[in-house]
């Protein structure tokens, strides 16, 4: 699994600790993970919690990202930027056992964190556990065991909805300020991870055609 990390820039601060702690737990499972940034809070290419959801829009309906893991200060802009868009089923999770109900119950591919609220000694350790409960194991087997079936139903039930209820990425980037969108895709690594992994041939072409534009 390929996943992606994004920091905004309240709490650009926080990314390379939160991108060690998530490498810890995941490389081991044999999953990768790729920064998107933002790096520090000095970087020249800022993030607002905004252009998270479209950069995880972006690398997701791509197939550039498998996974997402943003945040905000509370959590909560960045999981509202992220439900915004197709094909992106996000959770807002602050503890391990949400990272696990959320993992076995709504079998979503992206999270927000909040990195600020309660974020204070023992964060490294709730990152941790949040990460191990999130990617242990499969997704999407249920909770509790005899919930399974009604669960795993509605998150169907869900995904065909959000088809019917967005717009195909592609336009969704042609129709949105084209500066908003430019700065989502702005970092520093952006170019190198995303068009190396991109499985998608549209989605290659429209994000080239947005950074080639003057």
């Amino acid at each position: 699994m390929k996943i992606a990390l994004i920091n905004e820039n309240s709490q650009a601060a926080k990314n390379e600790m939160v991108c060690d702690t998530l490498k810890k737990v995941v490389e081991p499972m044999g999953h990768e993970v790729f920064n998107y940034g933002m790096y520090s809070a000095e970087d020249e290419h800022q993030l607002t919690y905004v252009q998270n959801g479209i950069l995880a829009a972006v690398l997701l309906n791509s197939g550039a990202a498998d996974y997402v893991v943003t945040g905000c200060g509370t959590g909560e802009g960045a999981m509202l930027a992220c439900n915004a868009f197709p094909g992106v089923l996000c959770g807002h999770i602050v503890d391990p056992s949400d990272a696990y109900m959320f993992a076995q119950i709504n079998d979503g591919n992206a999270i927000a964190l909040p990195f600020a609220k309660g974020f204070g000694w023992g964060a490294e350790l709730n990152l941790t556990y949040i990460f191990e409960k999130l990617f242990t194991g499969e997704s999407g087997q249920g909770y509790p065991k005899e919930r399974v079936v009604p669960e795993q139903r509605n998150k169907k039930i869900l995904d065909e909805v959000k088809k019917v209820t967005h717009q195909d990425m592609e336009t969704i980037l042609k129709n949105l300020d084209r500066e908003l969108v430019k700065g989502a895709l702005a970092g520093d690594k952006f170019k190198e991870y995303f068009f190396a992994n991109c499985k998608c041939d549209k989605m290659a072409a429209c994000v080239k055609e947005i950074l080639d534009e003057n």
